[in-house]
């Protein structure tokens, strides 16, 4: 019984393992998007967020607790919508407006599944009214980029798990 037991503690530490792992990789790609935006490189963001899309379909949710997997499936959706928006989008303020969507996701995603490894900092930019995620405390606006780089505030700061 105690084999059985440890066995199975195993498993599951292990599948959380390689989920958060590929979580974080995700926040990563997420990273990446939004440091393109936030430097005005549209080109790059448009490459970026293929890669960020790519992340979005390597998570493997099946080992997700069930309310966790469920938020997952739906925000999942969600990003990989506005991600083939932003790959699209023809001006960067077509593609700022299609991360926005991303970042709401994802700030769900985040608060509900609890998978980082580092702190983010949720920042928000009132002249945009929209929110995004960031590594650093310091703002770096995706929403105006150069024209605004740090305009914003920290509204929540999510600590490592």
């Amino acid at each position: 019984m105690m084999v059985i037991i440890a066995i199975a503690t195993t498993k599951l530490t292990f599948a959380q393992s390689k989920t958060d792992v590929a979580f974080n990789q995700l926040l990563t790609a997420y990273y990446d998007v939004k440091n393109a935006l936030a430097a005005d490189k549209k080109d790059v963001a448009k490459e970026k967020v293929k890669v960020l899309s790519a992340k979005v379909d390597a998570i493997p949710h099946k080992d997700l607790p069930a309310t966790q997997h469920t938020t997952w499936m739906e925000q999942a959706k969600l990003i990989k919508a506005k991600a083939t928006e932003l790959a699209a989008g023809k001006d960067i303020k077509t593609q700022r407006k299609s991360f926005e969507g991303i970042s709401y996701a994802m700030i769900k995603t985040v608060r509900n599944i609890k998978f980082n490894n580092a702190t983010i900092y949720v920042q928000h930019c009132p002249m945009a009214k929209a929110s995004w995620l960031n590594e650093k405390e310091n703002i770096e606006n995706p929403y105006y980029g150069s024209m605004m780089f740090d305009c914003g505030d920290v509204t929540e700061t999510i600590k490592s798990k």
